[in-house]
């Protein structure tokens, strides 16, 4: 491949985000012409507390699973930190990719920060994103592939293009667990080189905990949505959830942030027609404030205050050291440096 191709290749990718975007705005303005914004804000008004309590709930129950990919990458690589260390890294580091998108450089970046502050090498720190970014696919691949049989196929016989996309999923997620499967059981012990960084393939055990974890936070993660949704449609839990994975990487593969638009429209597409879209947008509204929005504020809060807390200890010990220096005398030529009694 060419230098001009892989630029031309690169431009396609960075603006494939913007176009599946306008795509799904306009399927979305199309679904909720007929809505005025007070119905959708009633809508979101109207979801009962103890729905919201419980999609809190299962919120941090997402996050707490989505930490645990930071300690099963630590495990991977042989390294060992602190545990409310790779919790701080992993909840952080999933909360900004989660709204900002691109997860292997927003997530990456913050976990770089403070991975390295805790003296893992940064080769170590870019097989953990790896490895945690498999984690991620596996588990919503295996929900996807578990859906595509719950999900009834006539949701999505009225749009021939979402029809279309939900069997390439399938196709795509089935074919990638059984190829990582059969990776991890017929080249396990050994290495893939990829420039100056060795990558070693995880056993088949490591491989199936990893996908158990990824159900877990997919599972969580749709919980969410489902204690805000449920009360304006009634749907199976499992048909339910094979719709919310496919929407969900779909939103992954359009390079949206946070998949904005292309899940929502993916699920209005899916539902019937006498179902008020309103109510279902506000719910979606509600979901995305709790699972994206919350978990920003309230994780960038505690690494505001373990930065202020760090910044505190540098200057005390900066402090202790500007004490202890005017009872050091400096050396003079060949003398050996003598501290005063």
């Amino acid at each position: 491949m060419s230098v001009r191709t892989k630029r031309l290749f690169k431009k396609l990718i960075s603006y494939a985000g913007l176009f599946f975007f306008c795509v799904a705005a306009g399927m979305l303005y199309w679904q909720l012409r007929n809505y005025s914004l007070m119905d959708i804000a009633r809508a979101l008004w109207h979801i009962p507390f103890v729905n919201l309590v419980f999609a809190s709930i299962a919120c941090l129950c997402g996050y707490i699973a989505l930490s645990l990919y930071d300690y099963l990458a630590l495990d991977y690589v042989g390294r060992k930190v602190s545990w409310w260390k790779w919790m701080l890294a992993g909840m952080l580091g999933f909360a900004i990719s989660n709204n900002a998108g691109h997860a292997v450089v927003s997530g990456g970046a913050i976990r770089y920060r403070l991975y390295t502050r805790w003296r893992v090498p940064g080769a170590d720190i870019i097989k953990m994103i790896t490895f945690s970014g498999f984690t991620f696919f596996l588990g919503y691949a295996a929900i996807a592939v578990i859906g595509y049989f719950l999900v009834p196929q006539d949701m999505f016989a009225q749009s021939s293009g979402a029809s279309f996309g939900v069997n390439g999923l399938f196709i795509l997620c089935a074919s990638v667990i059984l190829a990582y499967y059969l990776i991890s059981i017929m080249f396990y012990n050994k290495s893939i080189r990829i420039g100056e960084i060795k990558f070693h393939i995880p056993s088949f055990g490591m491989s199936l905990v990893q996908t158990f974890l990824g159900i877990m936070d997919a599972l969580c993660a749709g919980l969410v949505l489902y204690f805000c949704i449920s009360p304006y449609i009634d749907m199976p839990f499992g048909v339910f959830i094979g719709l919310y994975v496919i929407a969900m990487v779909a939103g992954v593969f359009s390079q949206v942030p946070g998949g904005i638009g292309v899940f929502e429209s993916i699920f209005m597409v899916a539902l019937p027609e006498s179902v008020d879209k309103a109510n279902i947008f506000g719910a979606l509204l509600a979901y995305r404030i709790i699972y994206y929005v919350l978990p920003l504020i309230g994780v960038g809060g505690l690494f505001f205050i373990y930065e202020r807390w760090l910044r505190a200890r540098m200057k005390r010990w900066l402090e202790e050291a500007k004490q202890k220096m005017p009872h050091i005398k400096l050396p003079h030529k060949k003398h050996k440096l003598e501290v005063s009694k």
